[in-house]
């Protein structure tokens, strides 16, 4: 009698050798193979054949080649799928570690830190997917695999494309879509527009169990568990296993919520609910609410000393360190403390162990630079946080024109230092050199050095950097990326005239063109369209960026910013969640959501973020006591809750610092709005947009000057703009 195996080993020959199976469940057989072509072990799911019938090959391997196009770090990638005969399979990597399942079998009441950072893992999976418009529709303990404890979300896809092909009673045995105990009560109602809500519950039935022992409703069959779920409530946490803290059980509860209006709207929103408050004393291994937790994973690299004797090098030094930090920000399993709070201890003698527990990172790299004529030094070394012991160290001497092998060995060294999973996108992305001309990057590096400064002259001195290095290597997609930049913020802050904005349509443009894979083209051209009134057009640009790069936090934060301009409040906020999520001690985004939180009436959620982006502002400018931006948000907030006399002193600080910047001026105006201030607010208006700020359409729906909206001189600031 011929078996699955061999008849499926017959027709896939050319490609894999099936050595045993190693698992059943309801859909599918799963064998243990060896990838013949790339010399690799993978798991080959073959459908069961009556699944295969009335499923179809063509609808089957559509809906796998979308899922197909999903790289994340905590997604098992789809490597292959086809038609054996009449047996429809697919292809995987084969996880060489235990599934959920068995750990819960082992253990049916983990530990709430492991419990938490497995459901965070798992959300910014369902995240990335659902931005990809993809569904998993069956979460739960058996598709979660544990590779040396990193979750791995499998299958995805899967339960899309078979669930055309089976009965919506879900009743027939073998081909049931999704597990009962973990369903939605909309697909347990046999809907067929699943939204990524529907995750979010079956997410929250796995942490559920993993709290408390057991599924939210179990039962001895389908018909069982599925009435339970229609018509009975879930037992609190609490009632089946003492000691689980108020915030952790509302979060649960709120993503088990039958109602799908009534979930969080993003696995990125239920992760975030998942973190300690603070003040309320940190359990070891879970995420704390001031920001992200210290974990194995995760960085900060200090600006490299300049061992030159020009000390005008120092440009080169602190752009190779920016460098590392943008090819590793890329790595979705690793956190990375950004170049703004990991600069703040530029030429500071700080104890590396201070430094790491300040960050919130288990490791910190350090190194220097010595340029002498075409000759480079760089020395680097990466230190444990916890111990002070040595991690990896090394020293490069070579060539000015070997600086890009420098940085991937750099970069490769850590990765390989820390155990992080690499997905192939992030491998491509992190060795991905953007120019081979050395001195057009070094052109490069002097701009960003002045655009980070983000002053009127920084700006304008950037960019002509940066069109310094484009005529050395006009195919430099980066470059026009930040030209781009430089004109839309020129445009937005200091000089809104029409020639900058046409010069960052013009410029992202042509990054696009160059570079069509490059997440800051996108995030660029979606700005220039924004500043042009083309929602449309940079929703879908900063969407592209965002999948491209999850990580890039200009692309969400500038995406938040657009929707607050076209006045569509709720994606503004859920774009500057997402930018705080991905740059925690960033205080802007927490701090700006706020307006739009207030202009939706949510203004408990307002409250709650203007303290904690306060308390993330106030620990930057303790490292960043110059930062006149920092200030001067912080002020408009203070005087929102309460503290007016401090918020005002805070904004007479920031205009002190620059006087004539029109993007200060502007936010100071905001302040004395707020204070009921409101001739100086005017008076203060009128000369920011003096002084070239033109940005209409933010001053349209900024709620900071919603008193002042009916004063005719505020009027004829909108018509002047």
């Amino acid at each position: 009698m011929t078996t699955l195996q061999d008849r499926l080993q017959t027709s896939v020959a050319d490609r894999y050798e099936i050595e045993r199976e190693v698992g059943r469940g309801g859909m599918a057989t799963v064998f243990l193979a060896q990838d013949t072509r790339h010399n690799r072990p993978v798991a080959l799911k073959v459908l069961h054949p009556e699944l295969s019938l009335s499923l179809g090959s063509d609808r089957f391997l559509r809906e796998i080649q979308i899922a197909a196009r999903l790289q994340h770090p905590h997604i098992v990638p789809l490597y292959d799928s086809g038609r054996a005969g009449d047996l429809l399979y697919y292809v995987m990597p084969f996880i060489d570690g235990e599934s959920l399942r068995q750990r819960l079998e082992r253990e049916p009441q983990m530990p709430l830190e492991d419990a938490v950072r497995i459901t965070r893992a798992v959300a910014a999976a369902l995240d990335y997917a659902h931005r990809s418009q993809i569904v998993h529709r069956d979460i739960k303990p058996e598709n979660v695999m544990l590779q040396e404890g990193e979750p791995m979300v499998t299958d995805f896809g899967i339960a899309k494309a078979v669930t055309a092909a089976v009965d919506k009673s879900l009743t027939q045995t073998g081909t049931a879509v999704g597990t009962p105990s973990y369903m939605s009560p909309e697909q347990a109602g046999g809907e067929a527009d699943l939204d990524s809500r529907s995750d979010i519950y079956s997410l929250g039935a796995v942490l559920y169990e993993m709290i408390a022992g057991v599924a939210p409703f179990t039962g001895p069959t389908t018909q069982a568990i599925l009435t339970k779920l229609f018509i009975e409530s879930i037992p609190p946490l609490r009632e089946r296993r003492e000691g689980v803290p108020d915030f952790l059980e509302q979060a649960v509860m709120k993503a088990l919520t039958k109602a799908p209006a009534g979930r969080f709207a993003t696995a990125a929103q239920f992760s975030q609910a998942l973190t300690w408050p603070s003040g309320t004393g940190t359990p070891p291994g879970m995420p704390a609410g001031s920001g992200a937790a210290a974990t194995p994973k995760s960085i900060a690299v200090l600006p490299f000393v300049n061992m030159s004797n020009d000390p005008e090098n120092e440009y080169f030094s602190d752009g190779i360190a920016e460098e590392i930090i943008n090819a590793l920000t890329k790595i979705q399993a690793l956190r990375v403390a950004s170049r703004t709070s990991a600069f703040a201890f530029k030429g500071k003698q700080e104890d590396i162990g201070d430094i790491g527990r300040k960050l919130k990172v288990a490791t910190v790299l350090e190194g220097s630079v010595r340029k002498a004529g075409n000759r480079l030094r760089v020395t680097a070394q990466l230190v444990s946080v916890a111990d002070g012991n040595n991690l990896w160290s090394e020293r490069f001497d070579r060539q000015l024109e070997d600086v890009f092998a420098i940085q991937d060995e750099i970069a490769g060294s850590i990765v390989r230092a820390l155990r992080v999973v690499l997905t192939e996108g992030e491998k491509q992305a992190i060795e991905k050199s953007t120019t081979d001309n050395v001195e057009a990057y070094d052109f490069y590096l002097r701009g960003r050095k002045f655009f980070h400064q983000f002053r009127r002259s920084g700006i304008q001195f950037a960019r002509r950097m940066f069109e310094r290095a484009i005529d050395l290597d006009p195919n430099y997609a980066l470059a026009y990326a930040g030209i781009a930049d430089s004109c839309a913020f020129l445009y937005m802050y200091w000089d809104g005239s029409k020639a900058n904005l046409e010069a960052a349509d013009s410029a992202s443009r042509k990054a696009l063109e160059l570079d069509p894979e490059l997440a800051e083209s996108h995030a660029s051209r979606g700005f220039a369209h924004s500043l042009r009134r083309e929602y449309p057009d940079a929703r879908r640009e900063f969407e592209t960026a965002i999948r491209l790069n999850p990580k890039l936090y200009e692309a969400h934060y500038l995406y938040a910013r657009a929707c607050m301009q076209e006045g569509k409040l709720a994606e503004a906020v859920e774009h500057y969640a997402n930018a705080a999520r991905v740059r925690p001690e960033d205080y802007q985004a927490v701090l700006l959501m706020n307006g739009p939180l207030l202009g939706l009436g949510r203004h408990q959620e307002a409250d709650a973020a203007i303290h904690r982006g306060l308390s993330i502002a106030e620990k930057h400018l303790e490292l960043n006591p110059d930062d006149a931006r920092a200030l001067v948000l912080s002020a408009i907030s203070l005087v929102q809750i309460g503290q007016r006399e401090r918020g005002l002193e805070w904004a007479k600080r920031a205009q002190a610092i620059d006087a004539e910047d029109s993007g200060i001026l502007y936010n100071v105006a905001c302040v004395y709005a707020q204070a009921g201030q409101g001739e100086e607010a005017l008076k203060t208006l009128e000369k920011a947009v003096q002084n070239g700020f033109g940005h209409r359409e933010w001053l349209e729906n900024d709620s900071d000057f919603d008193s002042l909206r009916p004063d005719p001189r505020f009027q004829a600031l909108l018509r002047k703009l």
